[in-house]
């Protein structure tokens, strides 16, 4: 083997490597949105499964029932305007898990309380 050869073996190779690198780049991301995919299904299976029990416990939806319309007694009280239909709808909303504020709107919340939502159901 010559030089010339050696040389055009090894531009080859680190072509090849550069390709493999790239593939794996790609399916590194796509196992990313993959993990992150996964962890947003469980979460909202959970959460799906809890509300599946509550369907099922008639007594424990008679007490969510009693809490939350005592909850929105409450909100209702504590806010000096009139709230509507509208306003008890996004209350309900948000006691089932879901974001009512601006900036997360519609998507289920993973993390507890969300403070600009409660500020948003104080406001009203």
């Amino acid at each position: 083997m010559d030089k010339k050869d050696i040389y055009q073996q090894m531009i080859l190779i680190e072509e090849q490597a550069g390709i493999l690198h790239e593939s794996l780049s790609a399916m590194k991301e796509q196992l990313v949105h993959l993990l992150e995919e996964n962890k947003r299904l469980s979460i909202e299976n959970q959460q799906l499964r809890k509300i599946l029990k509550k369907e099922h416990a008639v007594e424990s939806a008679e007490e969510d029932q009693k809490r939350a319309s005592q909850q929105a007694e409450e909100d209702a009280k504590a806010s000096s305007a009139q709230v509507g239909e509208g306003y008890d709808n996004l209350a309900r909303l948000y006691y089932e898990g879901f974001h009512i504020c601006n900036i997360n709107y519609g998507h289920l919340r993973t993390e507890g309380d969300c403070l600009f939502c409660l500020s948003f159901l104080h406001k009203s």
